[in-house]
């Protein structure tokens, strides 16, 4: 029994080797054969690619690939943090004192902070929340080869074609001599430096902003903050405007008008009994302005009335979570308190999960978005729709008990 025990664990082991060669050598034809063709015609020279790809092998430890066999699935378990609890998210402590971090930020980079300010148009505070959270305001560490991450992942991941155009635009960086391929230094998606630039997102959005002729988001703070100012600018930010303010929303007001798509002047909402949470008014300078009711967690977390410069922010990470993260980290860098509503926990529902309810929603009519396992607003309100119609409460909000009863 031993030897047949022994004899089959060799087979085993024997194959996982098989296959691992096979995934090599096929990122090694993958890269020779379809990726240089690309790279050449996009003005790479081919010192360049040799010079970036010496020694990468596909990294199959990354997470959210699909190797060779295997069946498209949406991932199990959450492993961006922008899309796990938000009561995790927002602990207390950590937001106290990533906030007294970055005040410490603004008063030492006051001088640069200030003369962006005045060039883009993005108040100091945002643009330090962006840094304190993509890079722990530059301290954390970024260790992976950028051509190693971006390689593996134009080859294995779901969204392939995404991380090929990634992988073409890093070495145009190169190319164009911005940095050699020994300083691509990437987080595990392949995203750079400080501020955390997609390639292409460098290419048209990086700045020198301190003059010395390079565009360095690792190393410059004017260059990092310059350029998070110029990619929000980019994305439509609206100078003067706040990006939004926690309100008290009256079960009178549905919580399936959430959404950027269902804008409306903030007086409106004000008329229908939202009001802010701080006790103070809106600002009469936004009354006629548009706000959009977000209710990130539904009814189990605060709600708000979001500007649009709150969706600009989501454009440097679809994510509501964050988008709400920066805007709150700015409001406490400036004096404001902890939330006013609790982040109320619920039974839980995995990735899988959520995507298997959006598929039961889509099968009846609603529109989810893409089902992939992220509550987005499209979910949350199409689950409080179907609650409005069962007759219950609206809570736009996953739940075990909500996945049951939907059949």
């Amino acid at each position: 029994m031993k030897t047949i025990a022994w004899a089959l664990a060799a087979l085993v082991a024997g194959s996982g080797l098989a296959q691992a060669q096979d995934v090599q050598a096929g990122f090694r034809t993958f890269l020779q054969n379809d990726i240089w063709p690309e790279a050449r015609a996009a003005g790479v020279s081919r010192q360049t690619f040799d010079a970036a790809f010496d020694g990468v092998k596909a990294n199959t430890k990354l997470p959210d690939l699909q190797l060779p066999g295997d069946k498209a699935k949406v991932e199990e378990v959450n492993r961006q943090a922008e899309f796990q609890s938000p009561t995790a998210y927002f602990d207390e402590a950590k937001m106290a004192a990533t906030a007294a971090k970055g005040r410490a930020m603004l008063q030492q980079y006051a001088g640069p902070i200030k003369r962006i300010e005045a060039r883009y148009g993005v108040p100091g505070p945002i643009l330090v929340a962006v840094w304190g959270r993509e890079s722990g305001y530059g301290a954390a560490k970024i260790p992976y080869d950028a051509f190693e991450v971006l390689g593996t992942k134009a080859y294995l991941a779901r969204r392939k074609e995404m991380f090929r155009a990634e992988l073409i635009a890093a070495l145009q960086i190169v190319e164009d001599g911005d940095l050699t391929p020994q300083e691509m230094k990437s987080s595990w998606a392949g995203a750079l430096g400080q501020p955390q630039f997609m390639p292409t997102k460098f290419r048209k959005l990086a700045v020198d902003f301190d003059g010395d002729g390079r565009r360095d988001i690792w190393n410059s703070v004017p260059d990092t903050l310059a350029s998070i100012a110029n990619y929000l600018r980019q994305s439509g930010w609206q100078p003067g405007r706040d990006w939004g303010y926690e309100a008290s929303v009256p079960a009178s007001v549905s919580c399936t008008l959430e959404g950027p798509d269902q804008g409306r002047p903030i007086a409106d909402f004000a008329k229908a009994g939202v009001t802010r949470a701080s006790g103070r008014a809106f600002p009469a300078g936004e009354t006629r302005a548009t706000g959009h009711l977000l209710m990130p967690a539904g009814r189990f977390g605060p709600a708000f009335i979001a500007t649009p410069n709150f969706y600009v922010i989501k454009e440097y990470n679809n994510s509501d979570l964050y988008a709400l993260f920066i805007g709150h980290l700015a409001d406490r860098m400036g004096g404001a308190g902890p939330f006013s509503g609790d982040w109320r926990k619920v039974s839980g529902l995995t990735r899988g999960d959520v995507a298997r309810l959006q598929e039961k929603l889509v099968a009846r009519g609603y529109d989810v978005g893409r089902p992939d396992g992220l509550a987005g607003f499209k979910t949350r309100r199409s689950i409080g729709a179907v609650q409005e119609k069962a007759g219950q409460p609206a809570t736009c909000w996953p739940t075990k008990e909500l996945a049951a009863s939907i059949r």
